[in-house]
């Protein structure tokens, strides 16, 4: 808190109550070994002036560089309204949804956000939320066995073009529950999934095949051939989307004949700022039918003895929270926070601000591309079209070296993936967002000239 309002006299009139001498005192079951010593950097006190210069002055030996970083984390433009409301007392600290008589604010929120977040995914019914994307993912697929009761192989498919930290955290997940995980490829000049291999499982028994949109070398896959194709073979669809390109794209339940069944993702997009690694959230939708499969919150509106329209948790039995065994998740949380704050951001943008941040976004990204393949010692990998990611083949340097001259030159230069796919050689993942200019794309190309 910016702010400590007790004066010394109030401390020891609080202590005094509760029948102790210090505030250490109230900590003294800690065993002395594990308290630690005197931090000898940190000065005894200073004024609060003094604070806010030295606490400044630290930050900004991080500097402010120029992101073209992405990869699941991505810097758009928050209007200050967000965060302004977000930060109010009754969002802030707001009280557990698990008692609607006192949370009646809390509860519209999420209702809210998961009217927006159906709306968006063109999915039934939306949860709210999980800690993050890759976990939301994991959370899919463990949902997609409970509700594909005609599965007995517990196989799913999962395109080897989605992040791979992603494809990490599903399989540290189920790799315990018998779930069998199986990497679909991709073809290498295209960059989209190969549907050869995936033919190839044709007939067998398929629990889910993951679908992403856009994937993550940010090209557009043939969703809805995928959609149909997993279908036909009796397997659930987990479309892995980013939700602010679904303000263009077809929306998730509106793939192929049927549209996807289930419906995962990274929130961090809307209205949550890249800090320091975090926190992010993961948003989980549905189709009607597998509800009852769907871990994490929901929130219905209904109205109370006078009739008067008012908001609780629905479809969580008690077991959520007190019997693990029965529970269809142990590790679903709701990122509050964070939810407040995309509620805010897409009401304040609506559908047309949220086309024309998406809009922008590929705007840019063209726009950086067409520059870049004048550039000697390197190639665009990938030729198709795509949302705000692209990936540059690097001919004459490696993607490390680059990225640490580049950071010299205060620019976040994209993500190093030679390390995840070194069968494409020395790779830069780019991310144009709307929040670059026409200047801002010339710099980066300027510097990324003189460094290679």
């Amino acid at each position: 808190m910016p702010f400590i309002p007790h004066t010394e006299d109030e401390i020891k009139e609080m202590l005094d109550t509760i029948g102790v001498d210090s505030i250490n005192q109230l900590f003294d079951e800690i065993p002395a070994e594990l308290i630690s010593s005197k931090l000898d950097q940190i000065p005894d006190r200073m004024s609060e002036m003094e604070v806010t210069r030295h606490i400044s002055n630290l930050a900004k030996k991080d500097g402010t560089p120029m992101c073209f970083a992405g990869a699941g984390a991505y810097e758009h433009h928050i209007p200050a309204a967000v965060w302004q409301v977000t930060t109010r007392g009754e969002f802030y600290t707001a009280y557990t949804p698990y008692q609607p008589e006192v949370a009646q604010g809390t509860l519209q929120v999420i209702y809210e956000f998961q009217s927006m977040m159906a709306h968006l995914t063109g999915m039934d019914v939306s949860n709210a939320s999980l800690y993050d994307g890759s976990s939301g993912l994991a959370e899919a697929v463990l949902m997609a066995v409970r509700a594909n009761r005609k599965s007995k192989s517990k196989t799913i498919l999962i395109p080897k073009n989605i992040n791979p930290v992603y494809t990490q955290v599903v399989n540290n997940i189920v790799k315990n529950q018998e779930i069998n995980v199986i990497g679909v490829d991709f073809d290498p000049k295209t960059g989209l999934v190969d549907h050869a291999h995936l033919k190839s499982f044709s007939g067998q028994d398929i629990t889910a095949v993951v679908v992403p949109q856009p994937n993550y070398f940010g090209l557009y896959e043939d969703v809805h051939a995928m959609t149909d194709w997993a279908h036909e073979q009796n397997a659930l669809v987990v479309g892995l989307v980013n939700p602010m390109s679904l303000a263009l794209l077809s929306a998730p339940g509106n793939w192929g004949e049927n549209g996807a069944d289930i419906c995962c993702g990274e929130g961090q997009s809307m209205g949550v700022p890249l800090s320091s690694g975090g926190p992010y959230y993961g948003f989980l939708t549905c189709k009607e039918a597998n509800v009852r499969n769907m871990p994490g919150r929901i929130v219905g509106m209904t109205t109370d003895l006078d009739g008067k329209p008012g908001f609780v948790l629905t479809y969580q039995a008690r077991e959520q929270h007190i019997r693990r065994a029965k529970a269809t998740s142990n590790i679903c949380t709701n990122q509050g926070l964070m939810v407040t704050a995309s509620t805010i951001y897409m009401s304040l943008l609506g559908s047309t601000g949220l086309r024309n941040v998406a809009a922008n976004c590929i705007q840019n990204t063209d726009s950086l591309k067409q520059k870049l393949a004048q550039v000697a010692g390197l190639k665009l990998l990938f030729k198709g079209a795509g949302f705000h990611e692209f990936v540059v083949q690097l001919e004459t340097a490696k993607a490390a070296d680059v990225v640490e001259k580049m950071a010299a030159r205060d620019i976040v230069a994209g993500v190093d993936i030679s390390a995840q796919y070194p069968e494409m050689g020395q790779c830069l993942l780019l991310c144009v967002t709307e929040t670059k200019t026409a200047a801002d794309l010339d710099d980066f190309v300027a510097n990324l000239q003189a460094c290679l």
